[in-house]
């Protein structure tokens, strides 16, 4: 296989890096200035959400939660997108990048689909049998347990669980998370990034890659294998905080199938 050097960054690279870097910056500044979270208006919502709208599907993956998530998702962009364009040109690599973006957040909305229709179904049991193991449990299944208001209410539950007014308080709380969480924006590159590498993975799977921790080299097919492993058992066992561990297998997966697509139809692939 030949491809032109990268000491360059093309442009397509370039113009993605730049407008994710403009975003967090006008992110930051409108946030300050007008009081206006730009993460919460062009973030990708669950679409039962009151907030989501249909532009915030693409919108999304120029959005950030910070520095650090930029900083990690544009690196991994450049180090192998610019590779990827050089292969491939500038407009197959721009399909492959939002192909696989849109498949990320289409793989995450569905298991999203699956948790919030299984808390809705809590929430309902609650509602039977309203009991303060359920509301412990719910809470701290649901936020983690960080609410000290809940906290309250749920040890004022204990002590008197036939209270009407304590049950109240505890159908509100609960209806207060179900909206919370649906409510919470999905942000970042990340998924179309997840599928950059994998792309990377398939078309140079013995190129040696050194890793920083450890610092071993590694063959590139192993690497990704070893993400896409990594990034299942995370989304199985719910690990990982806010991270969309789904999102990042949905870029590999709609990314492999897309490349094996391209190597089917295309006469030259590259």
């Amino acid at each position: 296989m030949n491809y032109r050097p990268a000491s360059n960054t093309p442009p397509v690279v370039t113009n993605l890096i730049i407008i994710n870097v403009l975003m967090l910056m006008a992110t930051w500044v409108l946030q300050r200035t007008a009081e206006i979270d730009l993460i919460d208006i062009l973030g990708m919502h669950y679409p039962a959400s009151e907030k989501f709208h249909v532009y915030q599907i693409i919108t999304h993956m120029f959005m950030h939660g910070g520095i650090t998530h930029l900083f990690f998702n544009m690196f991994a962009l450049w180090m192998f997108g610019r590779i990827l364009e050089n292969v491939w040109g500038g407009k197959r690599f721009l399909v492959y990048y939002f192909a696989t973006g849109l498949g990320a957040v289409a793989l995450h909305m569905l298991v999203a689909h699956f948790e919030i229709n299984a808390m809705q179904k809590a929430a309902v049991a609650f509602s039977n049998t309203p009991t303060p193991d359920l509301l412990e449990h719910f809470v701290n299944k649901y936020l983690g347990g960080s609410w000290s208001y809940a906290q309250s209410v749920i040890q004022a539950f204990y002590d008197n669980s036939s209270s009407p007014e304590l049950i109240a308080q505890s159908e509100n709380i609960i209806q207060q998370i179900v909206v919370r969480v649906i409510n919470i924006p999905t942000v970042g590159a990340s998924g179309a990034v997840y599928g950059v590498l994998l792309a990377f993975g398939m078309l140079f799977p013995n190129t040696q890659l050194m890793l920083i921790f450890p610092p071993i080299p590694i063959k590139a097919k192993y690497m990704v294998i070893a993400y896409g492993l990594i990034e299942l058992c995370l989304g199985i066992t719910n690990s990982g905080g806010s991270i969309a561990h789904f999102a990042h297998l949905g870029g590999m997966i709609f990314g492999f199938f897309l490349i094996k697509y391209w190597q089917k139809t295309s006469k030259t692939f590259y």
